[in-house]
């Protein structure tokens, strides 16, 4: 009977370390599967205390916190985490000591810690206190939000958020893995300091990416703590944890820096993988030079010998030289033009070329209208030594002639053959007088 008794004695006592509220008293038991519908998704303000069982402070806390639960009784929530059994609820939001009372207020995402005492009174006046201040919140119009610029009260230092795109349980599959552009996703908590370092990084590069990809590559960011649908499924465990998401292909984990240099390099190395090379255009009208100048941050210029001077094949060997480095800096997202001598001479004149020196090779930044030359050869060796110092920011802009991009003729395409000499007229000599004037002598 003894054994038996202490069974039944032993059975109580694991009930009783575990079984700190019940449902019996007006705290509300929170736990992973409930606490995002509960409390997150609520428009009331929720207390809420993480505790292990076996610690003693949250045992002396117990009753204090279910008399305040239930002075507050339909005024504010008070709920309870047992973060010894859910440890991952309470990494979410920093727990590192117990007990731990959190107030989740009017940005739900980032609650504030509670610094009161721990008495039910005054667990009741820190409550009241709380629920003024989010209705002064509601009153003037401030909105709570839960979005990514919430987890540093608007990304300060950085750059905008709005090129950060918020992803979601329900929106997640038609965003990312269903586009076939490529994807870096952040998934962070609001509460962590590192993502909070990272958010205008993280932003600042958004904005870089989307213009020189022309949002072939794009920047979003995952709340992992309200989300945790899609952040379970890829295991996410610390934060801010960075992916990689190419269509038809499994996710990659991100290894890269943290400041917004590393993260467009590697958002440009992954664009230059799966872009093609830019298309070369021949400048035939006014429209081309336009939209390719405008559209990139450089246009890069070359001015051929006449046809008649190279034929097909030396035209050919310019223009395969012109490819290979649009491949070669296909990341920078230029622009590629070429024109014939003599064709553009608007052109030629503004870029200081005209008449002479082909072939001829000039970079413009339309924005500024600027330019630099060509000084080495047109060849592999010269051209990258040119396109790399302007890459890196280096280089001897001018001021673009006349301060304006210049006037374009319309012109026909070169038809890939080589050139002809123009025909000549014969002349039939037979009715000139061809006399002795000849041997005469002019006075």
């Amino acid at each position: 009977m003894r054994p038996l008794l202490f069974g039944v004695l032993g059975c109580s006592l694991v009930l009783s370390v575990h079984s700190m509220y019940s449902s019996g008293d007006d705290v509300i038991e929170l736990t992973p599967s409930n606490f995002h519908k509960e409390v997150i998704q609520s428009d009331s303000l929720w207390l809420v205390e993480f505790y292990a069982p076996w610690c003693g402070h949250c045992k002396n806390l117990a009753p204090d916190w279910k008399k305040a639960a239930t002075a507050l009784k339909g005024i504010v929530k008070i709920g309870a985490v047992d973060a010894d059994q859910h440890k991952s609820l309470g990494g979410q939001y920093g727990v590192r000591g117990f007990p731990t009372i959190k107030i989740f207020g009017a940005n739900k995402n980032q609650p504030e810690e509670y610094q009161g005492g721990r008495s039910s009174q005054a667990i009741v006046d820190g409550a009241m206190n709380a629920l003024r201040t989010l209705v002064k919140d509601r009153l003037s119009g401030r909105s709570s939000g839960s979005g990514y610029n919430q987890q540093s009260g608007g990304g300060g230092g950085g750059g905008s958020t709005k090129d950060v795109v918020e992803l979601t349980d329900d929106n997640f599959n038609k965003m990312v893995l269903d586009s076939d552009d490529v994807w870096m996703v952040e998934f962070f908590a609001p509460w962590c300091g590192h993502c909070k370092n990272l958010e205008p990084e993280w932003a600042a590069a958004a904005a870089t990416v989307k213009e020189r990809t022309k949002g072939k590559v794009r920047l979003g960011a995952v709340d992992a703590t309200v989300h945790q649908g899609v952040s379970s499924r890829y295991g996410i465990r610390g934060f801010p944890t960075i992916k990689i998401f190419r269509k038809g292909e499994e996710a990659e984990d991100y290894q890269g820096g943290r400041s917004r240099g590393d993260i467009i390099e590697k958002a440009m190395d992954l664009f230059s993988d799966n872009a093609p090379a830019p298309e070369l255009l021949e400048i035939l009208n006014e429209d081309i030079l336009k939209k390719t100048c405008e559209d990139s941050q450089l246009c890069v210029i070359a001015v051929l010998p006449h046809i008649l001077d190279t034929g097909a094949a030396g035209r050919n060997g310019y223009l395969e030289v012109m490819m290979k480095m649009a491949e070669k800096y296909k990341k920078m997202m230029w622009g590629w033009l070429w024109t014939e001598a003599g064709a553009q001479m608007d052109l030629e004149s503004s870029l200081g070329i005209g008449g002479f020196g082909y072939p001829a090779m000039a970079a413009i930044n339309a924005r500024k209208m600027k330019f630099a030359l060509l000084k080495g050869s047109f060849s592999d060796t010269g051209i990258h030594e040119f396109l790399r110092e302007l890459s890196v920011g280096r280089g001897s802009p001018t001021t673009l002639g006349g301060g304006a991009m210049p006037k374009i003729h319309t012109a026909e395409p070169w038809d890939g053959k080589d050139g002809q000499l123009p025909v000549e007229e014969d002349y039939d000599l037979s009715d000139v007088d061809l006399d002795d004037d000849f041997d005469k002598d002019e006075l």
